[in-house]
């Protein structure tokens, strides 16, 4: 049947044209990437409140709370220094290898937490999502946001660490700002990638330590990144320093250390860091729209 003899029997419009007159969309249908993120901005508040929520729920029974969000990296360091920096000795290989160690422990955790969070996004809230509806990438989005506030709260420890060591203030520690920006967009990418991810396959959740782990590992985060120039050349090195994770870790030394060997000169570091967050990013976007209408099902 024509799509104009389907109208209205008073008015005779037809249905198609009264339905865009007063706003109203099939159900079914997938809004588009633009009208999304308006959506998603309409629910900011909610975002915020399921953050605070998740914050409240998550430390509320522990009798050190919040307190974690800092103790948590600084433990991780001192094991790690214990370790890699008294037991096997590379310490030696950096100026102030405490600072160094730390920048790295502190700045993997805030992005593999993020990694281990948004990757329950979906499956860990399927009531909520099956009873209400709004925008799934509130979310990851909320996870991403209890992750920036912990990350803010950590570096705040991470700079007087830097400064006990011996580092000196100076203006490049400004250049902290825009990594942290960079780093907050790419993890905000990667959030809504592993939730989807997450949702489609449960068994990728169990697989994350794994993977984190060999990033980590990849990352300069326990040694001095020069042990990749000693063992690695051609693409095998070119492949290993373009790691993102590697790319932020060095910028954030590169702004609070005077005296450190990068894994590349600051300026192509700076652009790696951008194009990353950029790509990740949107992508990460996208990829979690595209999956919108399947999330809670099943």
């Amino acid at each position: 049947m024509p799509e104009t003899a389907v109208a209205d029997a008073a008015t005779g419009v037809p249905l198609k044209e009264l339905a865009r007159r007063h706003g109203l969309t099939s159900s079914g249908r997938r809004l588009g990437l633009l009208e999304y993120s308006r959506k998603l901005w309409a629910y900011r508040h909610f975002i915020a409140a399921h953050a605070r929520a998740k914050t409240s729920s998550s430390l509320g029974n522990t009798n050190l709370g919040s307190l974690w969000t800092v103790l948590t990296p600084a433990i991780n360091a001192l094991v790690y220094y214990i370790i890699f920096g008294v037991v096997i000795g590379t310490s030696g290989s950096v100026s102030n290898f405490i600072a160094y160690l730390c920048i790295g422990v502190f700045v993997f955790q805030f992005t593999q937490s993020v990694v281990q969070n948004g990757v329950n996004a979906i499956t860990g809230n399927l009531g909520l999502i099956r009873a209400l509806h709004f925008p799934r990438a509130s979310l990851p989005l909320s996870v991403s946001l209890v992750e920036i506030r912990n990350f803010l709260t950590a570096m705040g420890v991470l700079l007087v660490i830097v400064l006990f060591t011996g580092e000196a203030i100076t203006w490049q520690w400004l250049l902290v700002l825009p990594v942290m920006l960079l780093q907050m967009i790419f993890n905000i990418g990667l959030a809504l990638a592993a939730a989807r991810l997450g949702s489609k396959m449960r068994d990728v959740k169990q697989l994350i330590p794994f993977i984190m782990r060999f990033w980590m590992y990849g990352s300069a985060v326990l040694y001095p990144v020069t042990r990749f120039t000693e063992k690695l050349d051609g693409w095998k090195l070119a492949l290993v320093e373009s790691n993102p994770l590697l790319v932020f870790i060095e910028l954030y030394r590169h702004a609070l250390l005077e005296n450190v060997t990068l894994a590349g000169e600051p300026g192509l570091l700076w652009i790696e860091a951008v194009v990353w967050s950029l790509v990740v990013g949107f992508f990460g976007f996208v990829y979690f729209w595209r999956g919108e209408k399947g999330y809670g099902r099943g």
